[in-house]
């Protein structure tokens, strides 16, 4: 079992690397971040199972919920500064953003 939440893991860390280093738009990487959060919540989970199969534990799972709720606010934040980035320079192209630097 521990297998299967690893391979799940991985395969969304290599998701979130794909989109880090192919797409350039700001909407893009922000959800890349999310997968990468929700990869290592995936990736907790599976070593908490697998240390004790037969127990539930909470610990574990009220940090993962609580990684999640810390994930969905910066996530939010993270999506407000892109608004405003958009609504200032009427693009979500990070190397036209760059270029603007000054």
């Amino acid at each position: 079992m521990l297998e299967f939440y690893l391979g799940c893991s991985l395969l969304l860390v290599v998701v979130a690397l794909y989109c880090f280093v192919a797409k350039r738009n700001l909407v893009r990487l922000v959800l890349a971040v999310e997968i990468l959060i929700n990869a290592g919540n995936l990736a907790f989970m599976g070593f908490a199972a697998y240390r004790n199969p037969n127990v539930v534990d909470l610990l574990p799972q009220a940090v993962v919920t609580l990684s999640i709720a810390i994930a969905g606010s910066v996530t939010a934040i993270a999506l407000t500064l892109v608004l405003n980035a958009y609504k200032h320079y009427k693009t979500l192209d990070v190397t036209e953003l760059r270029r603007l630097r000054g």
